[in-house]
Parts: structure tokens; sequence; C-alpha cells
């Protein structure tokens, strides 16, 4: 589990448009928003990442770089790219099972034939520039994710209030 406030792993990754994404070359003016999604199979990925897509310019707006993950290959993850309403959202593919541990993004195996044989559950991860984490969501199932508007609204009062980052803390204390 990555904690707030420590370093993210390292992520490089293509993307759908034939170009390459890494997160050290961001330089965000203020945070980078890694959105981990299930891939083509999941119907719940498709609209998160359609509404995601529709609030693009939102996240941009506050100084924010965005982009979608999945351990999809190069072809799945260019059908979601042609067959969804996601066009100007940068969608990264190949993510290793490996990396994805490293992010504790929960992994599944497939139960049925739509799906891969192996693919990360969503994860949310909000990353100031210094490549630290500030906030993070990680599930083990499709359902109950966080809503972009709920994330743009915490992100106003961050900003504004100048909000540090939560929930470091390794232990608990002896007089807690």
């Amino acid at each position: 589990m990555l904690l707030p406030k420590t370093q993210v792993p390292s992520l490089e990754l293509p993307l759908i448009n034939d170009t390459n994404w890494k997160l050290s070359d961001q330089n965000a003016e203020n945070f980078t928003l890694l959105v981990f999604y299930r891939g083509l199979h999941c119907p719940v990925c498709k609209k998160q990442l359609e509404e995601l897509s529709q609030k693009l310019d939102k996240f941009v707006d506050r100084g924010i770089n965005v982009v979608a993950v999945s351990a999809d290959t190069e072809k799945r993850a260019k059908i979601a790219g042609e067959d969804w309403d996601i066009e100007g959202l940068p969608v990264a593919y190949n993510l290793s099972l490996e990396k994805a541990r490293e992010y504790g993004l929960f992994i599944s195996e497939a139960v049925s034939d739509k799906e891969p044989d192996f693919f990360t559950e969503p994860g949310l991860f909000l990353i100031k520039p210094d490549g630290t984490l500030f906030f993070s969501s990680v599930q083990s199932m499709p359902f109950a994710r966080p809503h972009f508007d709920d994330i743009l609204g915490g992100i106003d009062f961050i900003m504004k209030k100048d909000y540090p980052a939560r929930g470091e803390v390794k232990g608990i204390p002896q007089n807690a």
C-alpha cells in the first residue's frame, strides 16, 4: 500500500495514439491523476472513462494532467479508444501486473471469456509534481468508484485551503 507523502513508483507506458507516457515527464502545474481501469471488457470502466473525457477540460483548467491506464494489450486498448467516447483522453496500456502490485492495485483472474486472463481492479491516484502521493482510492471490485465531480470539488478545496495530504501515519501511536 502506498502512503500519502511518499514517492510513487515510476511509470512509463505506451499510449493508444502511438506515443509514450512517462510519469516523471508530466511537469503538471498542480497534480497528475492516474485512473487505473479494468479494461475493454468492463462496462463500468467505459462509463467512467467517458465521464472523465467529458470533464477533462475541468482537470486541465486546474493544472492537472490526466491519464487512464490498464493492463490491456495494445489491440484491446485501441478498440476501447475507437469504440468508447473518450476522444482526447490519454489512454495507456500494457501495465504489467508487477507494476500494478507496486501501486497496490487488486488483481483479478478472468471469470468469463470476455475478460483477459488477469487484469487490475480500478484505482485513482492524485500525485504531486514532486512525485509523491497526495490521494488514492483503490477498489477490489468494479463498483463504488469516486465520482469525478467529487474529486474536482476536493481538488478545489485542497488548492483553496492549501490542505495537506492525509493518512500517512504508518503505525498507531501508543497513546492513541
